[in-house]
């Protein structure tokens, strides 16, 4: 099939362009940088942004089905930032499919688009938008969501996928931005360390994008829906990390903070880099302490049932394809 991939060379872009042409559909990129070694593999790359909806319209052209990867991610920052691409962008998308006939749009979500701040443990896909966000990240991204399910018709099929924590070797942002934290020996602890949190590997959850763009069928369940997609197999968050820290030669966690206390930090931090501003981020705001020191694990029934999905590897095998990268 003939397939767009916005976003298409970031971490989990990347894996679902690679899945695509290793069976041969013919891939178009829409994205704003280059990358050279995908199109030695066989991609077609289409500078553009997400904004622009002449663009993106002009990348729907012809295509059998869109994945539409793109966004902007983080937990800090203005809303404009946010808005722009993971809404307005996500608008042009939809658009474009329609002008073009495209029959099938896969998004990808993330489970913070229903964060409220408390443990979510075992919750399915029936759980319910919160009435609030903390971060404009989630808040857009629900947003965005939001827009590709309202889409659903005959005309044009869409299904939303919540892969939740990707890591892989290729991640630049997650894990490596943990352990920027972590190498100057200042991490602290969040919460009382007995949260339970899902993960997910890159390429299983490539692999989901891909089963869902497949079953995509009139009349199929799969229309209209959202699905939760991990690795089946929360871990405990603080001792995997103090684990993971162990095996990289990194100092171990010394710092402890109760949720009310980080959270009051957070609060502050977010107040000073807003009133002088500051340049970049907080290195911890309210959005973020919750996350820490939550329980965020999901139930994956329905993926499993009606997407066939199924993860290739176990949190062990991800865990020990990930390390390399890191070191």
């Amino acid at each position: 099939m003939k397939a767009l991939v916005t976003g298409g060379g970031g971490f989990l872009g990347c894996s679902v362009v690679e899945q695509l042409l290793a069976r041969r559909d013919q891939v178009t990129i829409l994205a704003r940088g280059q990358y050279p070694d995908l199109e030695k593999q066989g991609a077609r790359l289409l500078r553009g942004d997400l904004q622009d909806a002449g663009a993106v319209a002009e990348a729907c052209r012809g295509m059998d089905v869109v994945f539409h990867i793109a966004a902007r991610a983080g937990h800090w920052g203005p809303w404009a930032e946010y808005y722009g691409p993971n809404v307005q962008g996500t608008a042009h998308v939809i658009a474009g499919c329609r002008a073009h006939g495209v029959p099938r749009l896969v998004y990808c979500s993330s489970p913070s688009v229903i964060f409220d701040g408390k443990s979510q443990e075992g919750v399915d896909e029936s759980y319910p938008y919160p009435p609030a966000y903390e971060s404009p990240y989630p808040h857009t991204k629900a947003l965005g969501e939001q827009l590709v399910l309202r889409a659903n018709s005959p005309e044009l099929m869409t299904v939303s996928l919540r892969p939740h924590l990707i890591i892989g070797p290729r991640d630049r942002h997650l894990l490596p931005a943990l352990l920027r934290v972590a190498r100057k020996g200042y991490f602290p602890q969040i919460g009382d360390g007995r949260n339970v949190v899902d993960l997910t590997y890159v390429e299983d959850a490539a692999r989901a994008h891909l089963l869902a763009a497949d079953r995509l069928e009139p009349g199929s369940p799969v229309a209209g829906s959202v699905y939760f997609i991990t690795q089946g197999e929360p871990v405990a968050l603080w001792p995997w990390i103090r684990a993971l820290l162990a095996r990289l030669g990194y100092p171990p966690i010394r710092l402890r903070l109760s949720l009310p206390a980080a959270r009051a930090l957070g609060g502050a931090l977010e107040f000073l880099y807003r009133r002088l501003p500051l340049k970049g981020e907080p290195r911890l705001t309210r959005f973020l302490a919750s996350e820490l020191a939550q329980s965020h694990w999901y139930n994956i029934s329905r993926a499993r049932n009606e997407l066939g999905y199924q993860p290739q590897f176990s949190m062990a095998e991800a865990l020990e394809l990930t390390l390399p990268a890191l070191r």
